[in-house]
């Protein structure tokens, strides 16, 4: 059998803990942040964690890691 090829896309975006929980960034830190407060942007800086509908999927995007 040939190696799986990692989805690259994937690969930049997510990280799996020791645990098998998938670590991924929040959305809405790109632009239009004048609207947005300190409070919220601030909090957008922390890590997030995938939902569990979708641990499966991203998973099998990266199947080395």
């Amino acid at each position: 059998m040939p190696k799986i090829k990692t989805h690259r896309g994937a690969a930049k975006r997510f990280s799996l803990t020791g645990t098998g929980k998938v670590k991924r960034s929040n959305a809405n830190k790109r632009h239009i942040l004048t609207k947005k407060t300190t409070k919220r942007k601030r909090t957008l800086r922390k890590t997030a964690y995938a939902d569990a509908t979708n641990i499966m999927a991203i998973k099998k995007l990266l199947p080395y890691a």
